[in-house]
């Protein structure tokens, strides 16, 4: 069976799973490491309601005359430590994308198996999504080290 279209990710961090976890659902983690580290989340527009059927919302600054992204989705499955799921969208309407996150404990860290889905975007924009999420990711790495 093939995986469906989308963008997908694994990374390895030396830090334990309820730290990756809690950096996904903490306001203030969220703010420091989502869009990686040369955009600006201010910590005022992070909200979260971390539980199935909870909402979340967060605004991305690019800067450089780029417009700001106002994301935002509803929590579908909270599983601390070991998987999150939740949906994103900065478009009006109903149409969601998926974000699964699944953190296995291994030798000196936490394995995360990353992926959007949802069907939405163009094989393309999936390429240019995944190369976006391992910024943010960079970004949530050196977060965990600090």
């Amino acid at each position: 069976m093939t995986e469906p279209i989308g963008a997908y990710l694994t990374r390895t961090f030396a830090a334990p799973p309820t730290a990756v976890f809690d950096a996904w659902v903490t306001p203030a983690s969220f703010a420091t490491w989502w869009g990686g580290s040369e955009v600006i989340v201010p910590l005022d527009s992070v909200s979260m309601d971390v539980r199935p059927g909870g909402t979340w919302k967060a605004t991305l600054i690019v800067g450089n005359g780029m417009p700001e992204f106002h994301f935002r989705g509803e929590y579908l499955e909270v599983d601390r430590p070991n998987k999150l799921v939740m949906t994103l969208t900065d478009e009006p309407g109903d149409e969601r994308e998926v974000l699964t996150v699944i953190l296995t404990a291994v030798d000196g860290g936490t394995e995360m198996q990353f992926s959007q889905t949802g069907g939405h975007l163009t094989p393309e924009q999936y390429a240019g999504t995944a190369d976006g999420w391992g910024v943010a990711l960079m970004a949530l790495d050196a977060l965990l080290a600090a």
